[in-house]
């Protein structure tokens, strides 16, 4: 399943989503993220991750639109995703800002969108219009972000249309056991963001000693360990030597034991929000 960078899981609903993909969280708009995003697909990347918080969909829209000219790849090879915002969410509001999103892309449709945060009494009401949106075709898959598994009971207690993907933080150091094995067993592909911890884990002695016996980097290791969990990972970076080495990880595969290595460095540690405690 993880032999190259075009490698795909199939969500519940059929539709394929890339393993790996760029995020672009805090990359502001400009020429270092038109630059980035051409990087990424020029170099075989086909995800591509944003949101509405980020103030960067119009570079994001840019790049593509640029990358399907030069390179001479269609829309429909590439799988973008987008998140709506906090303030955003209820149901007109939340059709609103897709429709925004959207504009600012410059795309016809979305491959998926996401509730960037579980808001207490809102993320149902946004759920019934993303339901909306997939019903409609404007967007192929439809899911969530930061959902704890109390969250994700909830929404799916009145749901017609449970979540295709949840998107969390994770890394060694964070590795949500329960919210992963949760969706697991509901068949919601799962997802990581920062999965490098922002680069917290490059002098882990533990990752060092697992990268050497591969030659290969922590980061590498990081994104390898993702992808044989079943995750789905989106490292973030803006320089292409980094974008080109932090793709080049289908060329080796860890043993069980590096496996549990990894991840008994689990402290469940968060560099991002606590989703039980949001104020934002």
């Amino acid at each position: 399943m993880t032999n190259n960078l075009q490698a795909t899981t199939t969500l519940y609903n059929g539709v394929k989503m890339p393993l790996f993909g760029l995020g672009v969280f805090k990359v502001e708009e400009g020429p270092e993220l038109v630059d980035a995003v051409k990087f990424a697909i020029k170099h075989g990347y086909r995800s591509i991750d944003t949101a509405a918080i980020y103030g960067n969909e119009e570079g994001v829209g840019q790049a593509i639109r640029e990358a399907i000219t030069e390179y001479g790849i269609k829309r429909e090879e590439l799988f973008i995703t987008s998140k709506v915002w906090n303030s955003d969410l209820g149901y007109e509001s939340t059709i609103a800002a897709y429709e925004t999103s959207l504009n600012k892309l410059g795309l016809d449709y979305l491959d998926l969108y996401l509730i960037h945060w579980p808001v207490e009494g809102k993320y149902k009401e946004a759920w019934q219009a993303l339901e909306t949106l997939y019903k409609d075709g404007k967007v192929k898959a439809i899911g969530v972000s930061n959902f704890q598994v109390h969250h994700l009971e909830d929404i799916m207690k009145d749901a017609e249309i449970k979540p295709m993907v949840n998107q969390v933080e994770y890394h060694p150091r964070l590795t949500q056991k329960k919210v992963q094995a949760f969706c697991h067993q509901h068949g919601i592909q799962f997802e990581a963001w920062s999965p490098l911890m922002q680069g917290q884990l490059f002098d882990n002695p533990v990752l060092e000693k697992v990268a050497s016996k591969y030659n290969k980097t922590v980061a590498q290791v990081i994104l390898r360990w993702d992808l044989q969990n079943g995750v789905v990972t989106i490292p973030k970076s803006t320089k292409e030597h980094r974008i080109i080495e932090n793709s080049n990880i289908f060329n080796f595969e860890l043993t069980t034991e590096d496996m549990d290595q990894i991840s008994n460095l689990n402290e469940n540690l968060r560099i991002g929000p606590d989703p039980d405690n949001i104020d934002f």
